[in-house]
């Protein structure tokens, strides 16, 4: 009988544009350790530290030539020898420490979830890192009441979406931001305002219609910077902003130095009297941080989301499945804020 033991994996070879930034290689089928599982990737999904990655702007990335990707779904190849979570055969959805742009990828056993037979292979990569995050930012780091006014930023995104679902499931108001030509989009998921950020000042748009309401209570913020700034303003007294991100640093798809300072000069100075004085309160999220340094954690996040998945809680939106050769196409695609949703590659 023939054993593989070669896959194809997509690397990065060198920073820059996506259509010279890749190259495809053969690789050894990467074995499992005694708490791991390998799992051969039917797809895997694109977020945007994967855009900053190949832009040289992520600081987690592994040095190059790298094999990056945070999420797959697929079948499990094999399993570590103290594994009793999982069997050969089972269809899963799992966050992998990088690895991901690979036929074969491992992950600890915290990072992966069985999925039922009816939820497809795409939308499954959805659920191990972007509604991981929604879900840890709406229901670990802070609790959402009914009534709430909530802001998401990039509410059309893969993240912000989910966060836009789990939000109105609560009973939340909520106001969502995203470029042009997605506003139809943001209300069919539920948004009760949807704003253009292109075309208007978002902190004019939400001061109008809060009207003698008091603030934003909870904003989910992606973009940084600036929009960081002025969101803050807009929290109500026990206002909490969770930061998951930091995408304004990209002007019109390109990374640069000074696009990078802008942004960071944009975020503003605080101090932890104003925070007491005003109740109001920051809390940054990185997913990577958390399943490494609290893996049970993260391992409730992914059955949650599963199960809000099954119960139609939430519905991950899939803009686009390209084939894994044309993965200049679908960074360039995720980096261009068109899509809506997830972008995913398929072998």
């Amino acid at each position: 009988m023939l054993i593989l033991s070669r896959m194809k994996a997509i690397y990065i070879t060198k920073t820059g544009p996506a259509d010279k930034a890749f190259e495809t290689k053969e690789a050894t089928i990467p074995s499992p350790t005694a708490r791991e599982i390998c799992i051969k990737v039917e797809c895997f999904g694109l977020n945007f530290a994967d855009v900053l990655a190949r832009q040289g702007l992520y600081q987690d990335a592994p040095p190059l030539p790298s094999v990056i990707g945070y999420d797959v779904a697929g079948f499990v190849h094999a399993i570590g020898s103290d594994v009793t979570e999982f069997t050969v055969g089972q269809r899963v959805t799992a966050l992998t420490r990088f690895g991901g742009y690979a036929e074969y990828a491992t992950t600890m056993v915290e990072g992966a979830a069985v999925i039922p037979d009816h939820l497809d292979f795409p939308t499954a990569t959805a659920l191990a890192t972007q509604a991981c995050t929604a879900y840890f930012c709406t229901d670990e780091c802070v609790n959402l009441y009914e009534g709430d006014r909530v802001l998401i930023q990039a509410a059309a995104g893969g993240v912000g979406s989910i966060q836009v679902q789990i939000a109105k499931s609560k009973g939340c108001i909520v106001y969502g931001t995203a470029s042009s030509g997605k506003q139809d989009f943001l209300r069919e998921l539920g948004v009760d305002f949807p704003i253009d950020y292109t075309k208007e000042d978002f902190t004019k748009s939400i001061r109008q219609s809060l009207g003698d309401y008091p603030g934003i209570d909870v904003v989910f913020d992606s973009i940084g910077g600036k929009s960081f700034k002025q969101a803050f303003k807009l929290l109500a007294p026990g206002g909490r902003l969770v930061f998951i991100g930091a995408a304004s640093q990209l002007k019109n798809g390109k990374a640069n130095l000074l696009n990078t300072i802008g942004m960071a000069a944009g975020f503003g100075l605080y101090s932890p009297i104003q925070m007491i004085m005003q109740s109001k309160a920051m809390i940054g999220v990185n997913m990577l941080r958390i399943a490494d340094g609290r893996p049970h954690v993260f391992k409730s996040c992914l059955d949650n989301v599963v199960k809000l998945w099954d119960s139609k809680v939430i519905q991950p939106h899939i803009h686009k499945v390209l084939d894994a050769s044309d993965i200049g196409q679908a960074h360039q695609l995720l980096e261009s804020r068109q899509s809506r949703g997830k972008v995913v590659c398929q072998w």
